[in-house]
C-alpha cells in the first residue's frame, strides 16, 4: 500500500541538483528561487570529477508551489537530476 506521507505546510523543503558544472548550477538556483529565501551549499563531486551536486532548500506554502519548483529545476538546461 503506498501512501503519501503526511505534510505539513508550510515547511522547509530541499532539493538536490546534479549537473557539470557549479557556477551554472547556481545560476539556475538564483533565477528558479530568486524571489524567495533560500539556503544553497555545495553537495559532492563524482569521482572523476565529472558531475557535482548542490543542495537548496526554502520554505513551500503547498504541494503545488513544492512541484512547481521541481519542475522548473527538472526542465532547466544545466540540470541533469533533481532529487
Amino acid at each position: 500500500m503506498d501512501k503519501k506521507p503526511d505534510i505539513e505546510y508550510p515547511c522547509q523543503w530541499g532539493y538536490k541538483l546534479i549537473g557539470t558544472d557549479k557556477a551554472k548550477l547556481e545560476t539556475c538556483i538564483f533565477d528558479v528561487m530568486a524571489h524567495r529565501d533560500y539556503k544553497c551549499k555545495v553537495g559532492n563531486t563524482s569521482s572523476k570529477g565529472k558531475f557535482i551536486s548542490m543542495n537548496t532548500s526554502c520554505e513551500v506554502s503547498s504541494q503545488e508551489e513544492r512541484d512547481a519548483l521541481f519542475k522548473a529545476f527538472q526542465d532547466h538546461c544545466d540540470v541533469k537530476m533533481v532529487i
